[in-house]
């Protein structure tokens, strides 16, 4: 019998595989193989498994995959629909709403299988979206051992869409599961989502289901898709190529450093440290300034492992006793040895180290600190600022920061380059599109770091977050309504303004925010108050949470309550002082600034030269002044990056919000 072989070509990244099938001639022998192949299997949607929650008052969608024109049948509390898939093996059917509650169940049947899903809740579902400050879990905020140990409402419960992209739209997410918010699993829930959740349900007795889909150190733009980006088809395949080509580059590059690129850590080896040992001879090793991300010091696009190497001196009175080392924050996850002895390691990234060094460890003369660190992503190493990088000894600190010796021990490369959740719509494709047929009741929004680097990228942020939320309305099929959409304004960051600053990135950002509030049913939480000045990450995840599902109060749930702090309405000059008047002022205004100064406040003339103010508190009004202004034409309110601590506020405890009564 002759054979015939048939060649079915697939792109896979950027390369070509050619897949071989052996087909025997004959139709009659083609159908006979169709008979004996098996069907393919019944899938659902991801979404859609054990313990799910459900939209209240709204249709139930259930869809997935099975045999192209294969019989399905659902049924799902009592009721029964029946469908046939299509060509491709999708299908979809629909059910009317049910009652808040549960637990229901649901049956999918069709020639390639059985589905259950049990304990399926119905409430309220919130998407959960962002950077790193959404994404940042319940175990690293504050009060986390307590917030762990308390928690045990089952009712509450996180589906969290793993990492991932496509430069297509995508029909299903690549994973997760639903899990309540038990002791047992809210440690890993985002912080901010599950506190607005647990706030959220002490007036809305309902079960809230959050779908949590965030990246750390993502921008807006890779959240939006083509069309509400404006994309066509020239521009999206230069976007493409010109990813391929920069990482292409920054491979050569690395390559030129490093030689031959590693792919296993030889530093490592059967758990033993060998680039740990203080004996080691490190004079060839590299060198890097740290702290600084080795993507700045010329490794740009490398992830992997690369170890880092320094020193101190010890008298023998001095390793009698414990010293403390500190790293600053390290991305991604570190361990660090001293003298060959490990004294600690850390798997979050960001997260600020500090391990106690132990007297065992400890040797008159020179003491050898070696870390070994592993980068899945972005910027890696230890980085942040020189101040936390130190060792204690007998209670003196002493500064680390400098050059130290520096090693690659093995090299991965994200595809596309370094930085995939930059690329414009890629995590859209895989991460929010395949959740457009969800029904929900709305979104809460944790965003703007990425996009704070310069001031115009900050002030087209403005332009791009209304956009992408009239989009997302836009686009999403399951829930045809304006829905509400909150997020948290950019909160305080970076070194204090010792001046007024002209302009200032994160205070931009603030102000892009905020003009967002001309679309319908939306809200802001504004958060000056509740980070750091050396807190990219504020551990304070509850007070953002509380002031959210307070602000969904009001938005989306129609409650009477204050949801705003105080904000600027409009503002007169007379006699060389500007007299600033509020709204949302709830109970009245108030200053938390005791017998001190009211603090925040910048007033300029017509030179727009900045200085600080003073200020003082008339009823409901603020009059501002200064004496080196004597015809003051603009004011400004906390307008900086990382403002000082504000002390005015409404009596329900919520901030004045940051302003400026200028455009320039």
């Amino acid at each position: 019998m002759m054979w015939r072989v048939r060649r079915r070509f697939a792109v896979v990244g950027r390369s070509v595989v050619i897949a071989l099938a052996i087909v025997a001639p004959g139709a009659g022998a083609q159908r006979d193989t169709a008979r004996r192949r098996p069907p393919a299997p019944l899938r659902l949607t991801r979404i859609f498994t054990d313990g799910m929650v459900m939209q209240r008052d709204a249709r139930v969608p259930v869809w997935g995959w099975s045999a192209p024109r294969s019989d399905v049948v659902v049924w799902l509390a009592g009721t029964t629909r029946r469908t046939r898939a299509d060509g491709s093996g999708a299908w979809r059917v629909s059910f009317p709403p049910l009652l808040p509650g549960g637990s229901y169940r649901m049956r999918v049947t069709s020639a390639g299988g059985r589905v259950d899903v049990t304990d399926i809740l119905v409430g309220d579902v919130w998407v959960a979206s962002g950077q790193s400050n959404m994404e940042w879990p319940v175990e690293l905020s504050d009060d986390a051992a307590s917030e762990i140990a308390r928690a045990r409402d089952s009712s509450i419960r996180e589906f969290a869409i793993p990492h991932s992209y496509s430069v297509t739209p995508e029909t299903d997410v690549v994973g997760g599961r639903w899990a309540p918010a038990d002791s047992r699993h809210v440690g890993k829930f985002s912080g901010v989502a599950y506190f607005f959740a647990r706030d959220l349900r002490k007036s809305v007795n309902v079960p809230i289901g959050i779908i949590h889909t965030s990246w750390g150190g993502a921008n807006i733009e890779t959240w939006m898709s083509r069309r509400a980006l404006g994309l066509g088809d020239s521009a999206w395949s230069a976007i493409v190529a010109g990813e391929r080509s920069r990482a292409d580059g920054q491979r050569e590059s690395i390559r030129a450093k490093v030689g031959s690129l590693p792919t296993v850590d030889s530093g490592l080896v059967d758990g033993r440290a060998l680039w740990a040992a203080p004996e080691l001879a490190d004079a060839r090793w590299a060198t890097i300034e740290t702290p600084r991300t080795w993507e700045t010091a010329g490794y740009d696009g490398m992830d992997g492992v690369a170890w880092y190497r320094t020193s101190f001196t010890l008298t023998a009175d001095e390793t009698r006793q414990p010293i403390r080392l500190s790293l600053g924050p390290i991305d991604d996850s570190d361990i660090t040895w001293v003298n060959g002895v490990e004294v600690g390691r850390t798997a979050q990234y960001a997260e600020s180290r500090m391990y106690t060094v132990p007297t065992s460890a400890l040797r008159v003369g020179r003491n050898v600190i070696a870390v070994r660190v592993t980068d899945g992503g972005g910027g890696g190493g230890i980085y942040g600022d020189a101040s936390a990088l130190w060792i204690e000894v007998g209670g003196a600190m002493r500064p680390l920061a400098g050059t130290w010796r520096f090693k690659v021990g093995s090299v991965s490369f994200q595809p596309d380059g370094q930085r995939i959740n930059k690329v414009p719509t890629i995590l859209y494709n895989r991460m929010i599109h395949p959740l457009l047929d969800v029904p929900i009741k709305g979104v809460i929004w944790y965003q703007g770091e990425s996009n704070a680097n310069t001031i115009q990228q900050a002030a087209e942020y403005r332009r791009l977050f209304s956009t992408m939320i009239s989009s997302w309305r836009r686009e999403w099929r399951g829930t045809k309504t304006n829905f509400p959409f909150l997020w948290v304004q950019l909160p305080n960051f970076g070194r204090v303004d010792s001046i007024p600053p002209a302009t200032a990135g994160w205070a931009t950002v603030r102000e892009s925010q905020s003009a967002a509030l001309a679309l319908p049913n939306t809200g802001q939480v504004v958060a000056i108050d509740l980070g750091g000045a050396t807190e990219l990450h504020p551990r304070n995840k509850q007070g953002v949470g509380s002031r959210l599902a307070l602000k969904a109060r009001e938005v989306a749930y129609g409650q009477r309550v204050v949801s705003s702090g105080p904000s600027y309405r409009r503002h007169s000059v007379s006699g060389g002082r500007v007299t600033i008047e509020l709204t949302n002022l709830g109970g009245g205004l108030e200053s938390r600034a005791g017998a001190g100064a009211i603090t925040g406040f910048a007033i300029a003339g017509t030179d727009r030269r900045f200085v600080w103010a003073r200020a003082a508190v008339e009823g409901d009004r603020i009059v501002v002044w200064s004496d080196d202004v004597p015809a003051p034409v603009a004011v400004r309110y906390l307008w900086s990056n990382s403002p000082l601590a504000p002390v005015l506020y409404n009596r329900e405890g919520l901030p004045l919000e940051p302003f400026r009564t200028d455009a320039w």
